[in-house]
């Protein structure tokens, strides 16, 4: 029941969202004929949209809070039960399949171009979510790794001509050994501290790779990047896309195949128990060292991998293409999707990366409405998407 208190400080949120929009919303300035337009519409409706969106902003607010003080826990999120029911799995996974078989001979290229972005973050997620979502170790710097699946690509093919074929397997080896450089002078650090090196990490790459003009070519970057062949034969553009699009495909499935029988390992285990209690896990015997190492390594095993089917589909790559905000982009698909949670991170990904894309209905204003639907989810949804599921064990006495 909304109160007659709730609707007043719901009007005058809307009066606030007018003034705060005005100069966005209102004035727009046309420079050829040097002329300002007022568009007074726009304030109405903005004003209409912040007063019901603060209606309905506190009406869950208090439902979360009631929920709260029941004390009512659901140990098991919706999407998890659903997908442990055989009646409902079985006919999901198979339309799921049908529609990713099916989608780049439906869809325009663009779309197609768009969703192999979207399973490229898919395969970083997954990949970040061993750090981050298992492990618990802060990484900003992941973006680094990527470079250097891209990067080893670009530079094994210009000079020596190794197809896209043989430099995938190279490329995660790279990956791996540049995970395990990084990872062993700075994982006896924690929290906030080891978030600040990774991120210098992540930055000292990419400033290398900026100005080291004999080895990257510098700011200019990379160019003419051959796209993957098929026992030899290289197809046209459009066909080249759909051929990036299945491999992407198999890619992800391998990471996801990988990912959860990691987790479901001993190695998996061992990387949760020093999530939630250092101390603890160390005192069992884990070395948590050589723990933490483990999932650095893992980790940047996935992002090379990502970085040369980045490059194989741009077919350009220069440093701006690995700036920060990349790393952050990946953080939030975790985050948002649900740290630890392969499904949640999968969610995260498409979500993060489509729903722009989508927005372009909203012109101008896609951004604002982008940002807005991440704060929703923050606030009713702190744990992502789809929270993680802790698996149980149980043991059952052997009759004699």
């Amino acid at each position: 029941m909304v109160t007659i208190k709730e609707i007043k400080l719901s009007f005058f949120i809307g009066l606030w969202f007018m003034v705060l929009t005005f100069p966005i919303m209102v004035i727009k300035v046309n420079t050829i004929t040097h002329t300002v337009i007022f568009r007074w519409s726009n304030l109405l409706w903005v004003g209409i949209v912040g007063f019901f969106a603060s209606l309905v902003w506190n009406y869950f607010l208090r439902r979360k809070e009631e929920k709260k003080k029941s004390d009512i826990k659901d140990d098991i999120p919706f999407v998890h039960r659903l997908l442990q029911n055989e009646r409902f799995r079985i006919p999901f996974l198979t339309v799921l399949a049908l529609f990713f078989l099916v989608y780049p001979f439906v869809f325009p290229m663009y779309h197609t171009s768009i969703m192999i972005s979207a399973l490229v973050y898919v395969m970083l997620g997954l990949g970040l979510n061993i750090v981050v979502g298992l492990a618990g170790l802060l990484d900003l710097g992941y973006v680094a790794f990527y470079a250097v699946g891209a990067y080893t690509y670009a530079l094994l093919n210009l000079h020596f001509g190794i197809s896209f074929w043989f430099v995938l397997p190279i490329s995660a080896i790279f990956g791996c050994i540049a995970g395990t450089l990084l990872g062993y002078p700075v994982l006896r650090l924690k929290g906030d501290y080891l978030a600040i090196v990774t991120l210098g990490f992540g930055e000292i790459i990419r400033i290398i790779l900026e100005n080291w003009d004999d080895f990257s070519n510098g700011p200019r970057g990379i160019g003419n990047i051959p796209a993957p062949s098929f026992f030899g034969h290289q197809f046209d553009q459009h066909n080249s896309v759909i051929y990036i699009y299945f491999i992407v495909i198999a890619l992800v499935l391998m990471t996801i195949f990988f990912v959860g029988r990691l987790e479901n390992s001993r190695i998996g285990r061992a990387w949760i128990a020093l999530r939630d209690d250092e101390i603890a896990c160390q005192a069992m015997g884990i070395d948590k060292f050589k723990t933490k190492l483990t999932a650095f390594a893992l980790g940047a095993t996935w992002a090379s991998i990502g970085g040369v089917v980045f490059a194989a589909k741009t077919s350009f790559i220069n440093p701006m293409s690995f700036t920060i905000w990349e790393s952050i982009t990946i953080l939030c698909v975790v985050v948002i999707g649900g740290m630890g949670s392969a499904i949640g991170v999968i969610a995260g990904a498409l979500v993060l990366i489509l729903l722009p894309e989508y927005l372009r209905a909203v012109a101008e204003y896609r951004m604002l409405v982008f940002g807005a639907l991440q704060v929703i989810v923050m606030v009713f949804k702190p744990e992502g998407l789809i929270q993680s599921v802790r698996k149980i064990y149980k043991f059952k006495k052997v009759k004699e």
